[in-house]
């Protein structure tokens, strides 16, 4: 079966593009672009990994990892995206969980190679 991916970002664009690489790479795909959108499709479905970003219309994508620990839904791992490059702000993510932060714009095969190393 193949790994299950929820991609939390507010952007469409961003979303669909994620969305065409993963599903071309072979695995299924969930989306949301909301704190309470994440937190309903994480409880919702079994998710192996989630794609973070940290901005959203609702609050931060780290409320998004607390509600779903708190459920007894975290997903296996998750890697955070953020437009910014302060070091706290790194540590903060990686003290609520995440098992790696990575800078938008994210290139293509840096991020399949987390991915990869994250799920398997």
């Amino acid at each position: 079966m193949a790994a299950s991916i929820l991609i939390v970002e507010d952007s469409a664009l961003a979303t669909d593009a994620f969305t065409l690489l993963l599903e071309e790479a072979g695995y299924t795909v969930h989306s949301a672009r909301t704190v309470a959108d994440a937190t309903k499709r994480g409880r919702e479905k079994s998710i192996d990994l989630m794609l973070l970003d940290l901005t959203l219309p609702d609050g931060s994508g780290l409320d998004v990892i607390d509600a779903l620990r708190k459920s007894g839904h975290a997903p296996h791992a998750t890697l955070a995206m953020t437009g910014h490059t302060d070091p706290e702000l790194r540590q903060k993510c990686l003290d609520a969980g995440c098992a790696e932060v990575m800078v938008k714009p994210v290139p293509i095969r840096d991020l399949l190679r987390q991915i990869e190393r994250l799920l398997y």
